[in-house]
């Protein structure tokens, strides 16, 4: 979770960015090992389904979004 990401859109990609909850138990041993007691991440995916980054909570997931021009929607 240290790892920096360029999350700004390519050029002609809509400027969306969709968030949603992901269950540490879920992700692989290294990452579960770095998020600690935290049992739900936040991943940030581009329209095309690629992952950009992930991150602690809800609020940080939109915080960055919106950093980095993008408009954050919520995926269930």
């Amino acid at each position: 979770m240290t790892e920096n990401f360029d999350i700004k859109a390519p050029e002609g990609d809509a400027p969306l960015v969709y968030v949603r909850p992901v269950e540490v138990a879920d992700l692989p041993e290294a990452v579960r090992a770095e998020a600690g007691d935290v049992e739900t991440l936040y991943a940030l995916h581009r329209p095309n389904g690629q992952q950009l980054a992930l991150v602690r909570d809800r609020k940080l997931a939109f915080v960055l979004a919106r950093q980095n021009d993008l408009t954050p929607v919520s995926v269930h």
